[in-house]
């Protein structure tokens, strides 16, 4: 059997990366950025009770729901997380999620710190999570307000939650701060790279390895 064969048989079971921040810290920025550079990743579809926004798409930004159609999620187990954030629900569902694990493709998840608790009690290793931080708290109300989405009330009650978000950096595998973008985007996709070559996720790795040993 040739080398390049043997290679072929180290296939790796999926995994969960987390992007959680404070709004305006940057998340959603580098969630598209990795998307459009990395082949190898999809987006959780999210369900929501909140309104769709201006631009946004059903079934590719969230899945827009009544409130209670999401609370009938909840109760058919139908959700592997869900939160209330600023008096909205959001929530992943289940199904689409562990089948794209056991095909093997990287799900990217756009969550807070509470939904993030959620997945780490039910996902064990699949879960890489990581905290994106701002510079600083003038950089953070500067960002908000410069992307025009909220109104002057919606900002305040962002930047007063801040505090609350951030305090929960360490309960996520790695932390990174968000001064220029692009370092940022390169520190998490080192951490991506990195976490797809655990010894954990590649599923043949042991018969590979003893194939080595004998000489083939």
């Amino acid at each position: 059997m040739s080398p390049e064969v043997e290679t072929e048989a180290l296939t790796r079971r999926g995994l969960m990366l987390v992007l959680s921040s404070p709004s305006g810290a940057g998340k959603t920025t580098i969630s598209r950025a990795l998307l459009e550079e990395d082949e190898g990743l999809v987006m959780s579809v999210s369900a929501t009770t909140r309104a769709r926004r201006p631009g946004e798409d059903e079934g590719r930004d969230y899945y827009f729901v009544e409130p209670v159609d999401f609370n009938l999620m909840i109760n058919r187990d139908e959700l592997l997380e869900y939160a209330k954030v600023f008096n909205h629900y959001y929530g992943t569902p289940r199904a689409p999620v562990e089948k794209a694990l056991s095909e093997g493709h990287d799900i990217l998840f756009d969550i807070d710190w509470q939904g993030t608790q959620q997945l780490a009690q039910k996902s064990g290793d699949d879960l890489v999570s990581i905290f994106i931080l701002p510079p600083s708290t003038a950089a953070l109300e500067k960002r908000l307000k410069t992307r025009a989405q909220d109104s002057a009330e919606v900002i305040a009650q962002r930047m007063s939650k801040a505090s609350e978000e951030i305090s929960h950096w360490r309960e996520y595998d790695y932390v990174v701060v968000n001064k220029d973008v692009d370092q940022c985007l390169a520190e998490v996709k080192a951490i991506l790279k990195a976490e797809r070559l655990r010894t954990q996720r590649r599923a043949g790795l042991i018969d590979f390895v003893s194939r080595l040993r004998e000489g083939y």
